[in-house]
């Protein structure tokens, strides 16, 4: 299987200002989002790209920097807010492909 061509990309994550999607990336014009999941229950993180779910990861590549880098900067919040608006829904995990966890312990 041949691994997803976003690993070798090399994203300038900016924060988002929201408490699940924490950074955002514009790579090559699209939007790139990263939402925090409830790891070790489910992956570390989730990838959408231009509001689509691309895929989980647990150990991101080392081209994509550090994401959570405090220096890194914040995007406008208008920016913020339209970027995350298509998946403003999709905060618990699953949630994306129609199986939300309901997990009180990690989800909820």
């Amino acid at each position: 299987m041949m691994a997803p061509p976003e690993l070798d990309a090399r994203p300038q994550w900016r924060w988002t200002g929201d408490s699940h999607f924490l950074v955002a990336a514009l790579v090559e014009g699209h939007w790139w989002v990263l939402r925090m999941n409830s790891f070790p229950d489910h992956a570390l993180w989730t990838l959408f790209i231009d509001g689509v779910v691309r895929f989980d990861i647990d150990d991101l590549p080392s081209t994509w920097g550090q994401p959570l880098d405090r220096s890194a900067p914040t995007l406008e919040p208008g920016t913020a807010e339209e970027i995350l608006a298509p998946i403003a829904g999709f905060v618990a995990y699953g949630s994306e492909v129609g199986r939300p966890c309901d997990d009180p312990f990690c989800c909820g």
